[in-house]
This record gives structure tokens, C-alpha cells and sequence, in this order.
């Protein structure tokens, strides 16, 4: 599927031109990204504290794929591919705890390290050799408590994708080996993965859009997004204190400031400031309809009056702002009129420039169109 000359995003003379609507409505694009992309880079899959001890499993999808993750005796978190590899039965769902891990179709039994244990009858079969049958692992990695997985056995590293990322969020959020999740929340949006995507990545509309983030969290006239890596680097300053919705006060270094690190294509960690942790997990379920994951998360996951705070305001304001925005540009997307416009992308970056899109934009053609 090879674009028109016209369609790319490629820095150079005259202006750079936003992507045809294609790439956000095309059942087949979706499917493309579903094969491809979706199964080739790091994807969020649970959270670690939901693994404390040894046998405590969770189960996710990535790109179509049943998955789940299990803590071993040896404390280490592994995932699997969600299917016995004896007649393909699913072995696990939702969260729990277990020894080993039975599939319920003929009780053949696994490690918690994926290794076959035992199985009904299976010493009858002349030959049969137990130790050639593992559950097939996923490549994973651990990341400032949350479990992120790439499909791709052969994939780099995340410090490689992601460069310096671990080391500043460990910066921004000292206590994050504290955190657990206070809340997770569902916000269905009726448009495409990658408008949402768009929409969180500048911050050219948030002045005229988001009166409370802008005028009350973070100084907008100090806003820039740089490239990290595949990551996306958001920094500002908070706003003046007398004008702050909250107290920022927690003692830590960068208690005055707000940053976010989006990692491509669809995790994004944000610092509030005060070092409030948060997160986006973008899932995307078809051409038109995405579900974000909206993430907040306490000492310990008890009930943080400060926190609890942020997450309601955020959801009364910023989010829904957003989704009245994303669902807008979805059905603009379906018009004959709609003809891509040039993005405002200014060389000295700042907040009023579209240079993250850019990127973004880039990257999305190279997925599908290789």
C-alpha cells in the first residue's frame, strides 16, 4: 500500500502537509497497523503490583493476541502466549494466583516458568519428551513498575526505543516503587487511534481548549514537545502557585513541573506537578473507535485526596474537552470537503508548533506503508 508523493511527511521545501484521511478511516489500514505495528513495538500490559507474589497471573491482548503475565518463584515476571501447546486451548483468564498453570481443556500442566510439568497418560506415548514443550514466551521488559511486551522477539531493547526515559521518570517519580494504581478508567472515543494520539501530542489547541489545564496546572508559554527516541518529551513549567487548582507541595525535586513521555504508538507516562503520576493507554479496537485507559495511582493504592482530586478534575475537563475534539475530527475525516491542510510547524518548536504531529505523522507512514 504505497502512498502518493503528495501524501508524504517529509521536511523539506513549502510547507508540510497533514496525511490524507485514509490513513485514519481505511478498514484496511487498520489491519495493516493490526499485523504490523501493533505486534512490532513495546505495548503496555498490565501493571507489576498486580503480580506481587509468586503464581499471581494477569491477562491482556496485544494486537489479537491472548497473552498473560505470571510472577515466578524466582520473582521474575514472564509472559506468555495465552494457548496450551497441546490441542490450543486458552489456560488462563481475567487475574489470579496459582502453583502451576493447568489448562483446563485435558489438565496438561505447566511451570510458572512455562516448562510442561505433567499431563494425563502422556508417559503411555512411546517417545513422548515433556522437556520440548514450553509455553511460548513473550519478549518483556519491566518499566518503572508496568509490564510492557513486544511480539517481536527480535525487537531492541526499550532503552533503545525509548532513550533516558527509565532514568527520568525514576527522576521525576522517586517514590514510584510505592505506587500502585488508585484508579484505572475507561474512555471510549468514536474515532481513530491515531486522532487521539494526534490530539495529546500538541498542544497548539490547549489555550482555546482546555481553560483549566492551561490556566491552571501548566504555564503554557513554556510548553515544548521534543523528540526523545521514539518517545515524545513534554516539558512546561506549572502555573504561578496563587493560580495552581491544587497544592504542588511534595518535597521532591521538580515539584514545579509538568512533564509527560510518550512512547510510540500508544503509552504515554504524564508528572503532574506535585510528581503526580499518571498514565494514557490508547487500545485501539477498529478504524473508528478507540478506548483510552486512563491511569492515576497513590502510595500503596490507597485513597489520595490529592490525587483522587486531579482525576476528577482531569475527567471533567481536559478529558472531555478532548473527547467532543477527537470525535469532531473523525467525522471531518469522512468529508468530501476535507482536503489536508498545511501543519504549523515552526523550527523553534514551543507550544504553538505542530512539529510533534510531524513526527508522528512519519512514523504512522512508515508502519503502513513501509
Amino acid at each position: 500500500m504505497m502512498a502518493s508523493s503528495s501524501e508524504a511527511v517529509v521536511p523539506g521545501k513549502g510547507p508540510i502537509r497533514s496525511l490524507t484521511a485514509r490513513y485514519y478511516t481505511d478498514r484496511q489500514v487498520f489491519e495493516v497497523e493490526s499485523a504490523g505495528l501493533l505486534a512490532q513495538t513495546w505495548q503496555f500490559g498490565c501493571h507489576a503490583s498486580e503480580l506481587e507474589k509468586a503464581g499471581d497471573y494477569a491477562t491482556f491482548e496485544i494486537a489479537g493476541e491472548s497473552l498473560f503475565a505470571i510472577r515466578g518463584l524466582d520473582d521474575k515476571i514472564r509472559v506468555f502466549y495465552n494457548v496450551c501447546q497441546h490441542r490450543a486451548h486458552q489456560l488462563v483468564q481475567g487475574t489470579g494466583t496459582t502453583r502451576v498453570v493447568v489448562c483446563p481443556y485435558h489438565a496438561w500442566t505447566y511451570e510458572l516458568t512455562g516448562e510442561l510439568r505433567a499431563g494425563p497418560n502422556i508417559n503411555a506415548v512411546e517417545g513422548f519428551d515433556k522437556t520440548g514443550i514450553c509455553l511460548t514466551e513473550v519478549r518483556t521488559e519491566e518499566f518503572v513498575g508496568f509490564v510492557f511486551v513486544n511480539l517481536d522477539p527480535d525487537a531492541a531493547p526499550m532503552e533503545k526505543w525509548f532513550p533516558n526515559v527509565r532514568a527520568e521518570l525514576e527522576e521525576w517519580v522517586p517514590n514510584w516503587t510505592e505506587l500502585k494504581p488508585l484508579e484505572w478508567v475507561d474512555i471510549p472515543e468514536r474515532c481513530n487511534w491515531k486522532v487521539s494520539v494526534e490530539n495529546y501530542s500538541e498542544c497548539y489547541h490547549c489555550s482555546l481548549n482546555h481553560p483549566t489545564f492551561a490556566n491552571g496546572v501548566v504555564k503554557p508559554e513554556t510548553y515544548d514537545i521534543q523528540l526523545q527516541g521514539k518517545c515524545l518529551r513534554h516539558t512546561t513549567e506549572c502555573q504561578s502557585l496563587e493560580d495552581m487548582t491544587y497544592d504542588v507541595h511534595s518535597g521532591f525535586a521538580h515539584q514545579y513541573e509538568y512533564s509527560s513521555w510518550f512512547l510510540w504508538p500508544m503509552f504515554s507516562f504524564q508528572v503532574y506537578p506535585g510528581n503526580v503520576l499518571n498514565t494514557y493507554h490508547w487500545r485501539a479496537i477498529d478504524a473508528d473507535h478507540v478506548v483510552v485507559w486512563r491511569g492515576w495511582y497513590s502510595v500503596g493504592g490507597v485513597e489520595d485526596a490529592k490525587v483522587r482530586q486531579l482525576a476528577v478534575q482531569d475527567r471533567e475537563t481536559t478529558v472531555e474537552e478532548d473527547i467532543h475534539l477527537v470525535e469532531s475530527v473523525q467525522r471531518g475525516l469522512g468529508s468530501r470537503g476535507y482536503n489536508p491542510g498545511p501543519l504549523v510547524v515552526d523550527p523553534k518548536g514551543g507550544v504553538n508548533s505542530e512539529h510533534p504531529v510531524m513526527h508522528l505523522q512519519r512514523w504512522m507512514k512508515e508502519a503502513i506503508d513501509g
